[in-house]
């Protein structure tokens, strides 16, 4: 639906979206501004943090800057604009991302290095996501294709039924379009198919390899979208008379193999939860982005959760929703943040998603909602 929108402009919408959210927010406070995108060229390029500031009605004295950790260029753009405010540089910042994967497809104008395949620093499977997904498959038998497509029918329909509770709407702005079928708006996500069933998925096919486990069912699908997120130090918040939807308590980025790039968030999870003093059982919301079920089902499977704990992406995720690259990660922010409000019985929440080139980025939260009651199980 977005064919004829451009990136800057996607992402332009929701920083306006935000800016009317919060009115007690003086513009001229905001110190800083940071948008993520993962190809940073054409409507993605000229410095989307600057260029956007200034189409969203930002006084000039506002800076931006453009930032790229693949997937979780988003993820980065908050846990950068963070360091900076507890640092004391900053009292308020935006952070956010845009992927506009149909003008602009994962590493199409990229041009790898020859260093990478000639010396063998890289598979070559490692530059295409879904062969490192089906080596994840490969890895761990207990990963199945069934498990897989049971996950992905699972996210379908939590989203849908998110959909059908009004719970992610309140979080959407709405996106004039035009088409050749004339003007347009959109108010909901694309991707989403309830009616999946488990033999439907059986039967499609698999893209990465002769006889695979990855399809078009338990993976991500290409989307389009941009997301932007506030933040700000305690005492601005009460200052300006902003809304406290979260609290950031520690975050951590790992390297892994690229060729097995999907257990990336298993060790910065563990790296963040250590640098919070925190174990996994005292997570009791998680957002986990779904690029694969596989790589879902691999941090379950690692730190003990079953495939349908009511703990883990509540609200489906990226196999119905999509995964717009960059964006991604503040979308798995503020889906946790809205389930914080429901559950005043979790203190603590975990984002966490994997990264191209073999990374995982972890985030834990802290509810300020919380009245005491159960931490994780």
């Amino acid at each position: 639906m977005y064919w004829g929108t451009r990136a800057d402009d996607l992402i332009v919408k929701a920083m306006i979206g935000l800016l009317e959210r919060n009115p007690s927010l003086p513009k001229e406070r905001v110190d800083d501004v940071a948008i993520a995108a993962t190809t940073q060229e054409g409507d993605q390029g000229l410095t989307l943090g600057r260029t956007a500031a200034i189409l969203a009605g930002l006084p000039m004295s506002v800076p931006g800057y453009a930032i790229d950790r693949m997937c979780a260029g988003a993820m980065t753009a908050v846990a950068t604009t963070a360091g900076g405010i507890a640092f004391g540089a900053y009292d308020v910042a935006i952070a956010g991302g845009v992927e506009h994967m149909g003008r602009h497809p994962m590493g199409g104008s990229a041009d790898p290095n020859p260093r990478f395949l000639a010396e063998k620093l890289v598979s070559g499977d490692a530059l295409n996501m879904g062969m490192t997904a089906e080596r994840l498959h490969d890895r761990f038998p207990s990963l199945t294709k069934e498990r897989a497509d049971r996950f992905g029918m699972r996210s379908q329909q939590k989203v849908a039924a998110a959909y059908a509770a009004g719970h992610i709407q309140p979080d959407l702005v709405p996106v004039a379009l035009r088409s050749e079928q004339g003007l347009g708006l959109a108010t909901m996500d694309e991707g989403m198919r309830p009616e999946t069933t488990m033999e439907g998925l059986a039967a499609l096919k698999t893209p990465f390899r002769p006889h695979g486990r990855v399809t078009a069912g338990n993976a991500s699908p290409l989307t389009d979208g941009a997301t932007v997120s506030l933040l700000a130090s305690a005492d601005a918040a009460k200052e300006l008379g902003l809304t406290t939807k979260m609290r950031l308590v520690s975050f951590a980025f790992a390297g892994v193999e690229p060729e097995v790039m999907g257990i990336g968030p298993i060790p910065s999870t563990e790296k963040a939860l250590k640098k919070a003093g925190l174990t996994i059982e005292d997570i009791g919301l998680f957002e986990l982005n779904e690029a694969f079920a596989v790589q879902v089902l691999s941090l379950l499977d690692h730190f003990g959760i079953d495939d349908d704990d009511p703990r883990v992406n509540a609200w489906g995720g990226a196999i119905a929703i999509g995964h717009p690259l960059a964006s991604s990660g503040v979308r798995l922010m503020i889906q946790l943040a809205r389930q914080f409000e429901q559950h005043p019985e979790v203190r603590y929440g975990l984002t966490a998603m994997c990264v191209g080139l073999g990374q995982g980025g972890s985030m834990i939260w802290e509810n300020p909602h919380y009245r005491g009651g159960r931490k994780g199980k």
